[in-house]
């Protein structure tokens, strides 16, 4: 029996990573979407057909109907989004799309973590450490006076729904009174949306990537970021496979199992100087170096499909330590900011250096031999953007 799946979101790294994972497995056939003309995943050769879509962000009711034609007409056996956005839509409209098969949790849990505040109190419900938080419906709830500094301004949520669209939301770290009336003038959503305002924790960002069935843990891998863009800090542009960290994976487990997860998610933590953990996030989608994971041995999207289909997945106890995963331009693009910044020239001809040697054990995200396409379709895009930039 061939089973077709539906990959969403074709332009991200991610779906590129869940195309080639689902469409090496015999008996399966890779559909990709996205609402541009042509996309990443869409251009890679484990990509049976790709399929142009209106946009889940900006035009959302067209993208709902737009999906609710398509599995009118043929069956699909799973959905696979890998945004945010475009996961939590489906979820809100599952009762306009009842053909769509999905391999999360209901709406109502994924927000019970999605959701901030809410994620914060399940948290304290299991027993995992919370950074110490205030919550407010809106900046007029706030009380200034009683703040203590720095603290971070955190909306409930990433990404607001509204009929017309998404708005987006961030993360702010003020450090006084002066720089909070700022954020909360600026960011206009805080004026109507809920948000809190948190206890800010010194430390380092430690991840965990868990796999759920129907509450129970099936895998889980850890990687850490070498370099980023930005260089100070920003999307993963080099990355490398590290053993669990049992902490972590104790209270991973504490909260998933509180809420009785049901697919993937990343699950984010700081870590103090002395090495205490405080829960910041979960994120309830694939994530962008999802690949590290299928290249270390723990295929997250052919163990998800085989699991929603019915079948018991090889889960291995260990997977490779020190695989590395490249993204080739976003490392380009890192390397060139390093270079304009105020460090020495001994520290930029160290970076550059190690730009040169990424490391012995080392895969590009993008570029792969077998499936070419899909680097040079994102070689063409990154030039066609530098020469926007350059007029």
């Amino acid at each position: 029996m061939t089973h077709l799946i539906l990959v969403l979101d074709a332009a991200q790294r991610s779906a590129l990573a869940v195309t080639r994972s689902l469409g090496k497995i015999e008996g399966i056939t890779v559909v990709t979407a996205e609402a541009s003309s042509n996309a990443l995943a869409g251009t890679s050769c484990f990509s049976n057909e790709f399929i142009q879509c209106p946009s889940s962000t900006n035009t959302p009711q067209d993208f709902i109907a737009w999906l609710q034609t398509l599995c009118s007409t043929r069956q699909f056996s799973l959905i696979i989004p890998v945004t945010e956005i475009t996961s939590q839509l489906l979820l809100m409209h599952q009762a306009q799309l009842p053909q769509v098969i999905l391999p999360f949790a209901s709406y109502n849990t994924v927000m019970s973590l999605a959701d901030k505040h809410q994620l914060l109190l399940q948290a304290q419900q299991s027993g995992v450490p919370v950074p110490a938080f205030t919550h407010h419906t809106s900046a007029a709830t706030l009380q200034s006076d009683s703040i203590t500094y720095p603290c971070v301004i955190k909306p409930c949520k990433s990404r607001i729904y509204t009929p017309e669209g998404w708005i987006s939301t961030s993360v702010k770290l003020v450090s006084d009174r002066a720089e909070l009336d700022k954020v909360l003038h600026r960011e206009t959503y805080l004026q109507h949306s809920p948000f809190m305002v948190q206890e800010f924790i010194p430390g380092t960002g430690a991840g965990l990537f868990c796999l759920y069935h129907h509450g129970k843990a099936i895998a889980f891998f850890a990687h850490r970021r070498l370099r980023e863009k930005p260089p100070q800090g920003g999307v993963s542009v080099l990355s490398e496979s590290i053993e669990v960290d049992k902490t972590l994976q104790h209270y991973a487990q504490q909260l998933l199992d509180h809420v009785g997860w049901h697919g993937v998610a990343m699950v984010e933590f700081r870590v103090t100087p002395d090495g205490k953990p405080y829960l910041m996030e979960v994120n309830t989608r694939f994530w962008g170096s999802l690949q590290l994971a299928i290249d270390s041995g723990v295929d997250f999207p052919r163990w998800l499909v085989e699991l929603a289909l019915g079948k018991t997945p090889v889960v291995p106890s260990y997977y490779r330590i020190g695989q590395r995963l490249r993204w080739l331009l976003g490392d380009l693009d890192s390397l060139y900011l390093y270079l304009k910044s105020k460090h020495s020239a001994a520290e930029k001809f160290k970076r550059a250096i190690q730009f040169i040697t990424p490391g012995r054990h080392t895969r590009h995200e993008v570029n792969r031999f077998g499936d070419w396409k899909p680097a040079w379709f994102e070689c063409k895009l990154y030039l066609s953007q530098l020469l926007k930039r350059g007029h």
